[in-house]
């Protein structure tokens, strides 16, 4: 079976998009699905290329079993848009950014991340880069729910066993 590749999208590549992929990361082996997977995260602007996610984002990370501190910034590139399945935008400025990069082939890969949680209603995670520690819990709590849809969606779309 082919991997199935997914990356997460926000602005910076410090916070939001790390945060998804680390809770990702997590759910995937929790599920014994890792093997099944290549996941990455980027940035739609070039302001942390590098850099580690946000300590704040990896405290609360860590406060829930999560370990961020290895992944690095980076932004995203045009093989991005041929190279993976998935292309999940955390806000709607991110969205727009990817849509307007991308070449008209791809445009079907990229996805508000949250629209794999329609229950939360809304579809953008909030960038809580200038709040307080509140922030990176509730970006914590709404990636958790779009990755557990995520997967649902995918297994229902027999993409998963």
């Amino acid at each position: 079976m082919e991997k199935i590749k997914v990356l997460f999208v926000c602005m910076g590549n410090i916070c939001r998009s790390p945060t998804a992929e680390g809770v990702f990361a997590k759910q995937l082996k929790e599920q014994n699905l890792e093997d099944y997977f290549v996941i990455d995260s980027a940035g739609t602007h070039a302001h942390h290329i590098a850099e580690s996610p946000d300590f704040r984002a990896q405290q609360a990370a860590l406060g829930r079993g999560i370990e961020l501190a290895h992944l690095r910034a980076r932004k995203v590139i045009m093989g991005d848009f041929e190279d993976f399945d998935f292309l999940l935008a955390m806000d709607d400025d991110n969205y727009a950014t990817l849509i307007n990069a991308c070449p008209d082939e791809y445009k079907g890969k990229i996805s508000y991340f949250l629209d794999f949680a329609p229950q939360l209603g809304t579809r953008e995670v909030p960038d809580p880069y200038f709040g307080g520690k509140y922030g990176f819990e509730h970006v914590l709590d709404l990636v958790e729910a779009a990755s557990a849809g995520f997967l649902t969606k995918l297994q229902q779309a027999g993409r998963l066993n």
